[in-house]
């Protein structure tokens, strides 16, 4: 079995943006219960700082050249279950009030991945296998491979990049090369990093790692085109040989209705429709809406931008809102669908909730109070909300698009089969259209409705099938 080295921006129970957290979160532990040593290193930013300091300890002290000068580096440690974390620390850096959007990010990620080899020559751990996630860790293949080529330890290690979300590219100016990164212009003239006159850390990962890998087979093969390749469809035409497509998991252990402690009612299978529905009028008193346990209740748990959808339901507002079900939205994003929104809960209370923001422990509740999902998306990679959603009994409505495809089985009336419901086109009026029938079975079928509950809470989100897929995929880097 491999010592797997697991770099990334984010990772639970420590810091959350987005998917990529959940999958740092719950897929090293897997893999461990499969035999392999994983352990998993990330900023340290403030948040982790101020929350999780004191448990940790220091485990090396060094520095590495930024900007032509020496920057001080400290690492610290923690163990979750049987993985360790490292926790890359400079205030500077990455002590602040949000993780990225930063103008400095490329000096910020680059001094992270120089701080990350060098550890490895700190603390004599050198991984059969680094596994890399999205831009942020894009150049630690080349910086091995072009920068430490000259010693066997750095030489023998395998690099697995993994692609979370390809609309982030870590686009920078060519100047980083030599400053930050300390990477010869050559590679720069023969383009393996240039990209649009400057620099890109994911296609220098897409094209220096051993194996790329994206969160679904659907996703794998949508990347490959023009539509949804962000420009980078020809790059990863050139590996699509070596580019494999790994359907994300949840942990289960902590999306689980029956113990879930930010839900009241606790519910399985047996009792999913009774337990339901007291989450449902807990959770219309905890909003201000209208108390009634018979009325569909839709949830929307996402970041609120043009990538989940959200300009197709800008379009049919006001036929949303003359639907006989309730709403109720948590999540942020752009200021002109946070706008809307507001005026909608203002107009409609009773009716529909907006809650601005994140709120961990009220997205448990909304998942577990909802009878439907709502995740129209142009695009989506993998997707988590609509595996929690069905972990819980709540059926997602979803486009075909990516892991949403790859997951959710359009309910058949004839044969009763499916765990949710879909439409093809980015097209209000198919939304809409599903939407329609969603109701409809809800209200008019409650039989179906039920059946595609079950269906919906027998799927398998677990990370076990997915983990054993990135065990096959170690296997042939590391036989």
């Amino acid at each position: 079995m491999a010592r797997i080295l697991m770099v990334a921006s984010e990772g639970l129970p420590f810091i959350k943006s987005g998917g990529l957290a959940d999958v740092v979160g719950s897929l090293p532990q897997e893999l461990v219960n499969k035999g392999h040593e994983v352990r998993v290193v990330m900023p340290m930013y403030l948040k982790i700082a101020q929350k999780f300091h004191e448990e940790m300890q220091l485990e090396a002290q060094y520095s590495v050249s930024i900007s032509y000068r020496e920057v001080p580096v400290n690492v610290w440690s923690t163990m979750r279950k049987n993985v360790k974390f490292y926790f890359i620390e400079h205030q500077g850096y990455f002590e602040r009030d949000g993780l990225y959007g930063y103008v400095d990010d490329g000096e910020r990620f680059a001094y992270f991945q120089k701080a990350v080899l060098e550890l490895l020559n700190q603390l004599n751990y050198f991984p059969e296998i680094i596994h890399c996630h999205d831009w942020h860790t894009g150049m630690l293949p080349a910086m091995c491979k072009e920068g430490h080529s000259f010693d066997e330890r750095y030489r023998n290690i395998r690099f697995v990049y993994t692609i979370h979300n390809l609309a982030f590219q870590g686009n920078f100016g060519p100047e980083m090369l030599d400053s930050c990164l300390g990477l010869d212009y050559r590679i720069f003239d023969n383009g393996n990093v240039r990209y649009d006159g400057g620099i890109s850390f994911m296609k220098s990962g897409i094209l220096y790692a051993d194996k790329v890998t994206t969160v679904s087979p659907t996703y794998a093969k949508e990347i490959l085109t023009p539509q949804y390749g962000e420009h980078m469809e020809m790059v990863l035409n050139m590996r699509k040989y070596d580019l494999w497509g790994i359907t994300n998991g949840i942990d289960i252990e902590m999306w689980n209705p029956m113990t879930d402690p930010d839900v009241p009612y606790h519910y399985n299978k047996v009792n999913v429709k009774k337990e339901k529905k007291e989450n449902k009028m807990a959770l219309q008193k905890e909003l201000g809406l209208k108390v009634d346990p018979d009325v569909m209740l839709v949830g929307v748990v996402s970041r609120l931008t043009w990538q989940k959808g959200f300009y197709l339901m800008m379009e049919k507002l006001s036929e949303i809102c003359g639907m006989p079900i309730q709403l109720a939205v948590l999540g942020s994003g752009e200021s002109s669908i946070e706008d809307k929104m507001r005026q909608l809960e203002d107009g409609n209370k009773g009716k529909i909730a907006f809650y601005r923001g994140y709120n961990d422990s009220l997205a448990h509740r909304i998942y577990a109070a909802s009878d439907l999902f709502l995740m129209p998306s142009l695009f989506e990679p993998c997707g988590i909300s609509q595996l929690i959603s069905m972990r819980y009994g709540t059926l997602p409505l979803v486009r075909e698009t990516g892991g949403l495809g790859d997951t959710v089985t359009p309910y058949n009336e004839f044969d009763k089969t499916g765990n949710g419901f879909s439409f093809a086109n980015y097209n209000s009026d198919e939304m809409i259209q599903v939407m329609h029938n969603a109701i409809d079975v809800y209200y008019n079928r409650p039989e179906d409705w039920k059946i595609l509950v079950r269906n919906a809470m027998n799927t398998d989100v677990s990370w076990e099938k997915s983990a054993e897929t990135y065990c096959q995929l170690y296997a042939q880097l590391h036989p």
